[in-house]
């Protein structure tokens, strides 16, 4: 009953309850021309589990957004003739659509569950490769940040550089026990901006200092930080295959889809051909 309460605190009702049934949530809260509010609505539309306060802004705002809406509402009843408040042929087409994509749906579902190789992606990635084309720089790597209390920061000084299995091994035993973040993306692309935007000073011209730096570290009052750059890509670079390979993934997808649709709509009709639903005049 947490909203009941909440919503009988903020607002001072106009009428008296003698006037509605004896359920309190039917009491009226606001009024447009004939459309009334009640106590219930409201209740209903307050999400479970908020605070207090967000609670009362949020039914502010929605007894605003509806107030405003009622009123527009009842201006374009007022003011638009007949045949253009006829919006039945608008409803049956928005009915059909509905139907028809549910439909769809239900049979992509059912029967039919696209595959995308790897060998369709490599052959996509290699016809369009003009279009994958970075809009950002993306390195792989490896990056940490250590608070300044933690000891041996001389040991990552040695480790976060190197490719050696068992420095790679150190610095995961090391990290776990002192890091405060912690990021091996070796075998994957990062975009920079989002390691750059967690330095005390981000890096203000990232394709040149990509160019010339394999590593980088920095500190504050704090933290240290540190980045080992394996590899680099810059804006207007062609992007590796497996950068943008879930992209076109979903491209390949799509395209499937759009076949299956394109078929089932062929079957459909031949169908309705062959049991005669369909009848030419």
């Amino acid at each position: 009953m947490h909203k009941y309460f909440l919503i009988i605190s903020i607002f001072i009702f106009f009428i008296s309850c003698k006037n509605n049934s004896e359920d309190p949530l039917n009491a009226p809260i606001v009024k447009v021309g004939d459309k009334v509010l009640t106590k219930h609505n409201l209740y209903n539309v307050i999400p479970d589990g908020i605070s207090k306060n967000d609670s009362i802004i949020f039914a502010q705002d929605f007894l605003s957004r509806w107030i405003r809406s009622e009123l527009m509402l009842r201006k374009a009843e007022l003011n638009l003739s007949p045949k253009e408040k006829d919006v039945s042929k608008l409803l049956e087409e928005y009915r059909r659509s509905l139907l028809v994509n549910q439909y769809q749906q239900k049979m992509l579902q059912q029967k039919y569950t696209p595959m995308i190789t790897d060998k369709e992606i490599k052959a996509y990635y290699d016809k369009m490769i003009d279009n994958f084309i970075l809009n950002e720089n993306i390195i792989k790597g490896v990056f940490i940040i250590i608070p300044r209390t933690a000891p041996n920061i001389k040991d990552i000084r040695k480790w976060y550089k190197s490719d050696k299995e068992e420095d790679i091994v150190n610095i995961e035993a090391y990290c776990f026990q002192n890091a405060k973040k912690y990021d091996v993306f070796i075998e994957t692309w990062k975009p920079f901006y989002t390691i750059n935007q967690q330095f005390p000073h981000p890096i203000a011209n990232a394709g040149r200092f990509l160019k010339y730096n394999k590593s980088y570290e920095t500190s504050d009052s704090i933290n240290y930080y540190f980045l080992s750059i394996r590899d680099y890509k810059l804006v207007h670079d062609k992007a590796p295959l497996e950068y943008v390979e879930n992209r076109i993934k979903a491209i390949l997808l799509n395209k499937k889809r759009i076949n299956f649709i394109n078929k089932l709509e062929n079957d459909l009709y031949d169908e309705g051909l062959k049991q005669k639903i369909i009848k030419f005049y």
